[in-house]
């Protein structure tokens, strides 16, 4: 199938080339899984890619999170994700002014150079995406923000007016590429779709195939319903990466995504 038979509308309007590139990855794989690689070991890491590589379309890291980090080591986890073919999505959650932002994509992790996604919080103004766009025009690369629009966690403080004003100023913003939205409420997650149009992405973590309360706060919903709510990728964390059998878990929210996708474009 070609992407743009299975993306219909999304893939016409898409103006963003890393949109196009989640696209077409997602497509081949036929999955709109990015795993939440929360593991605190690069061995941790390798064996993720390993097990779930062909399952899923992005992975997101923390990369402060490793415990045994080296640039070496690091780089070498992200030459394994690119032949796997996997987008870096770095959760990073920028959210200071622009300059700062810059500076922060450089620094000891040097996230400029190796991730094609990264995360931010608009509190600061939308002079931060200029700032991440410029860190990766620094380095000669491209990549896209996502902004965060919606969270899943209880009492979370991104009220529908913080929303609205995210979405006005992220729908009208070049290196914006999209959103992420809540996947555990599907009537406010199309509620965001509706908002945000059809040209931006919108992620969102909050999913899960046992749906319900997590920990720390955690809601999920289910992945299919996400999908058709207008999801256009589902964050998966502990339901591939604590399973049992974490390739058979990757396979099953795989198929759930896929077939949310193709419903929706019927």
């Amino acid at each position: 199938m070609e992407p743009s038979e299975a993306w219909g509308v999304r893939w016409e309007m898409a103006a963003s080339p890393m949109a196009k590139r989640y696209m077409k990855v997602a497509t081949a794989k036929q999955s709109l899984v990015c795993l939440a690689a929360d593991r605190n070991t690069m061995a941790g890491l390798f064996e993720l890619i390993e097990a779930v590589g062909p399952h899923v379309a992005a992975l997101k890291t923390h990369v402060d999170l490793v415990d045994d980090w080296t640039p070496e080591a690091w780089s070498r986890f992200c030459k394994a994700a690119h032949e796997a073919n996997l987008l870096i999505f770095e959760d990073r959650k920028f959210a200071d002014i622009g300059k700062i932002s810059r500076s922060q994509m450089a620094g000891v992790y040097d996230i400029r150079s190796w991730s094609d996604l990264v995360t931010a919080h608009l509190i600061s103004g939308p002079d931060i995406v200029d700032g991440l766009q410029a860190a990766w025009t620094d380095v000669g690369r491209s990549g896209g923000v996502l902004l965060l629009a919606q969270m899943s966690s209880r009492g979370n403080l991104l009220h529908p007016a913080y929303t609205t004003e995210v979405v006005g100023k992220g729908t009208a913003h070049n290196g914006v590429f999209g959103f992420i939205g809540n996947g555990s409420r599907p009537e406010e997650l199309q509620q965001l779709r509706s908002a945000v149009g059809e040209e931006k992405m919108i992620w969102t973590p909050g999913v899960n195939l046992a749906v319900g309360d997590g920990e720390m706060g955690q809601r999920y919903g289910d992945p299919t319903e996400a999908v058709l709510a207008g999801s256009d990728c589902i964050i998966v964390g502990s339901g591939i990466h604590k399973a049992s059998d974490p390739r058979a878990s990757a396979q099953a929210y795989a198929d759930a995504s896929w077939k949310g996708l193709l419903q929706r474009n019927r």
